[in-house]
């Protein structure tokens, strides 16, 4: 009896004393889930990193980019191009002594390690500064910081008539119209001697004496002598006459006086003919005219000024003559201290009260100083003035390895920056 009642107990005891199931759910599932809540806290930890948009794919932007990376932000650089030109060495593509792939290189491409960087193709068109909003072409874009490295243009001092006459150089496509005409010019005149035994004098004028010009001009002359000497039949191109203008009393008038007088020794040593207080008053087709006097010329090439992007005069705040905006000495601008101007289109002055050329080393150093002077966990400004940095030479000097070289080929690893 008592053996069939244990056997019998109510259900009630038995449910009690029996062990619990445990369910143990697969690796897979596991791995699943924790990997859709760590992407969670990713994607809240990614939006609320500060976002910064920066505006120019140059020397400026880039080295900004690069140097932000490190901090926990979201960057978007925007250009119009999809490509960096090393400027420095545009010259050499013009006439002819580089390619223009040993100067171009895809921005997404420089870019690629950092994770935190996108690139986005597109032409920035204005802002809206208290939205704090980048108007492009076809999109806008919201922003926490904004940097603006957007650089300059030729400028033709109000006369933009002269520019098909005249090309300037600032960009590949520039470079290229240059080459096509300066190669085009030596082989009209092959033909036309080759077909009458004479032929028009092979006169180049290079307008405008800064750093461009005087390269442009002795880089000219040096494969007019040696580079061509032996390429023609029926023209001896070592008579081509390249001729150097500029307004002022001087070359290089940005430049120390000891790199004015070499560099002026250097181009009469290859055979460009310097002309200094002749400010060019007419360009047409086949001449200039300098005052009164008429100069015939195959080829004109610009290299007299350079006007900032109009998106410096799309800020809002005070500009100067070029367009180049005048910033704090922390370069953000005035009332907006999350706004930021770089490079060319910035102007700013030095200790010593000279203005900051529009060269490559200044654009890297300020793009640097902008992560540089941030703290270490966002954006935030330490307040700290922007101070070029010499490294042994004059901050004017950003142009000097081509100057001393003039006429020579020159790689980018061996420029400045």
């Amino acid at each position: 009896m008592r053996s069939a009642l244990r056997r019998t107990q109510p259900a009630w005891q038995t449910t009690r004393a029996a062990r619990p199931t445990t369910l143990v759910p697969r690796p897979e599932i596991v791995a699943g889930v924790f990997a859709r809540a760590s992407d969670n806290v990713m994607a809240m930890n990614e939006k609320s990193r500060p976002r910064v948009v920066i505006v120019g794919g140059g020397f400026g932007g880039l080295k900004a980019a690069e140097s932000l990376a490190r901090l926990p932000v979201r960057i978007t650089l925007v250009d119009r191009s999809n490509h960096h030109t090393f400027q420095p060495l545009l010259y050499q593509v013009a006439t002819a002594g580089i390619s223009p792939a040993e100067i171009a290189a895809p921005i997404r491409e420089i870019l690629r390690k950092h994770e935190n960087v996108e690139v986005l193709l597109g032409e920035a068109q204005g802002f809206d500064l208290p939205r704090r909003t980048l108007q492009a072409h076809g999109f806008e874009l919201g922003y926490d910081y904004l940097i603006v490295a957007a650089g300059a243009t030729h400028a033709y001092f109000g006369h933009d008539e002269w520019e098909p006459f005249a090309p300037g150089l600032k960009t590949i496509e520039d470079a290229l119209e240059m080459r096509r005409r300066i190669l085009l010019a030596y082989e009209l005149a092959e033909r036309e001697a080759a077909l009458t035994g004479t032929h028009r004098p092979l006169n180049f004028i290079v307008v405008g004496a800064g750093p461009t010009g005087v390269e442009l001009a002795g880089t000219l002359a040096e494969i007019a002598r040696k580079s061509l000497a032996e390429n023609f039949r029926n023209i001896d191109p070592a008579k081509t006459r390249v001729l150097l203008l500029e307004a002022s009393p001087s070359i290089l008038s940005a430049y120390p006086e000891d790199l004015r007088r070499s560099a002026v020794k250097q181009l009469e040593h290859l055979g460009v003919e310097v002309r200094t207080n002749s400010p060019v008053s007419d360009v047409r087709s086949g001449q200039v005219s300098v005052g009164e006097e008429i100069l015939p010329a195959e080829v004109v090439l610009w290299a007299a000024g350079v006007s900032a992007s109009p998106l410096g005069r799309a800020l809002g705040v005070p500009v100067d003559r070029a367009g180049r905006v005048f910033v704090e000495p922390d370069l953000s601008i005035p009332g907006h201290r999350e706004v930021f101007v770089i490079g060319d289109l910035a102007t700013m002055r030095d200790k010593n009260g000279n203005l900051l050329p529009g060269v490559a080393p200044v654009a890297m150093q300020q793009g640097k100083f902008i992560a540089v002077k941030s703290r270490p966990t966002s954006m935030e400004s330490l307040a700290r003035p922007f101070i070029i940095s010499t490294r042994g030479r004059s901050p004017r000097s950003g142009a000097l390895p081509p100057l001393h070289n003039l006429g020579r080929s020159t790689s980018p690893a061996s420029l400045p920056g």
